[in-house]
């Protein structure tokens, strides 16, 4: 028996990286050993198999194995993701799921059973106690092959939020984002946001997003709240610094043909006059010979309508055609299909918003002295958007 399982697991291909671990490692070596009747090799690798299982949080062999073959890149989910799996590499991956379903359901005892019939005599207590992890296999070829199909494969369908640094995408584990619900003003410019994404994740191509206005106003949040929206679940968002934007060629050739849709993110975004990287957005936004995927779509935010500082002397220097000169400037912002404003609200808006976070932080304050109080704090802060509105209640003593 145990020869037929080291050579099963030999055949692997399609999805053999999943042996590229520890887990996968210690499974390899405590086969290899029992194959080769080597009593002590095989007692290690079963308790770095045990060991591995626990470190990676699994309580079973067939556990970890659906966990990794759901979330490593191999070769066949790749495919399966992309709608590219040819008849040869789906036969491979359906014998693969099938040894690897095999070795996840043979029961510890056996294990054991066979490492102590290699050893001396005196090592069978030894053998007895080793420890054992549950007897569980849940793979389904068939269920992997959705999965992949719905979810993608690798990062992408581990983690939802990213950040591309240095020709590396970074994922980030817990994003940093405010719910729908706590998210404060501005319903109609966050509707448009939600309607564009809601028609890119429908498979749509759809605008570039630029979020401009007075800071405090939400125009971050409006962007990492469509994570948690509903209906949402394929919508992942990458982070991308403007210093970062020259690498942008080679994330979107990784980004396309995928299942998942992709916000690129680029948070308060501007460009001194002598800063040309936003030729390099310039070309990503339209004008590329290689096309933006219609999975991806731009959103950024500035404190500025238009990107590119102008001086005075753009428009009073000795250049023939000065109207070329600010048209390459204002053109940048021009390429962004869908251009929201948020602007500074107005005393009554403002006041109505501090009355309503008030209510929800129970804030005991009668109406018209909270409302005086907010009038003063706001005489003495620039600008009425939420994020004053919260730090005058956050000033309020407690009551």
């Amino acid at each position: 028996m145990t020869e037929n399982r080291y050579a099963a697991l030999r055949t692997l291909s399609a999805l053999r990286p999943v042996l590229n671990g520890s887990v996968g490692r210690a499974l390899e070596g405590l086969l290899s050993a029992l194959y080769h009747r080597a009593g002590e090799d095989a007692m290690d690798a079963y308790t770095a198999l045990f060991a591995a299982l626990a470190d990676a949080g699994a309580d079973s062999l067939g556990a970890w194995l659906d966990d990794c073959l759901r979330y490593e890149s191999t070769p066949y989910a790749e495919a399966a993701a992309r709608g590219t799996e040819t008849p040869a590499l789906t036969r491979a991956a359906r014998n693969d799921v099938a040894v690897l379903s095999a070795l996840a359901a043979v029961p510890c005892a056996e294990w054991k059973a066979e490492i102590a019939a290699l050893l001396p005599e005196d090592w069978a207590e030894a053998a007895a106690a080793l420890p054992e992890w549950e007897k569980k296999a849940p793979l389904s070829f068939e269920a992997l092959t959705q999965f992949y199909r719905t979810n993608g494969t690798g990062l992408f369908a581990r983690y939802r939020a990213f950040n591309w640094s240095h020709d590396r995408l970074l994922p980030v584990e817990h994003p940093d984002f405010v719910p729908e619900e706590e998210l404060w003003g501005y319903q109609l410019q966050r509707d448009k946001v939600v309607a564009n994404t809601r028609s890119l994740i429908e498979g749509n191509l759809v605008n570039n997003v630029l979020l401009f206005g007075d800071p405090g106003t939400g125009k971050s949040a409006t962007v990492k709240a469509l994570l948690g929206m509903r209906g949402f679940e394929r919508l992942r968002l990458i982070e991308i610094h403007k210093t970062d934007l020259g690498d942008l060629g080679e994330l979107l050739r990784l980004l396309a043909h995928r299942p998942q849709k992709f916000i690129l993110f680029i948070d308060d975004l501007s460009f001194d006059k002598e800063d040309m990287t936003y030729s390099v957005l310039k070309s990503l936004l339209e004008g590329s010979l290689e096309p933006r995927p219609v999975n991806v779509a731009v959103y950024a935010t500035s404190n500025r309508r238009n990107l590119v500082r102008q001086n005075f002397s753009d428009r009073s220097g000795d250049e023939i055609d000065i109207r070329e000169t600010i048209q390459e400037k204002t053109s940048l912002t021009e390429r962004f299909g869908l251009r929201i404003n948020y602007g500074e609200l107005s005393r009554p808006q403002f006041l109505r918003m501090v009355e309503e976070l008030a209510g929800r932080r129970g804030v005991t304050l009668p109406v018209e002295e909270l409302r005086a109080e907010a009038v003063k704090w706001e005489m003495r802060h620039p600008s009425r958007t939420p994020r004053t509105a919260l730090q005058f209640l956050a000033s309020l003593p407690a009551r």
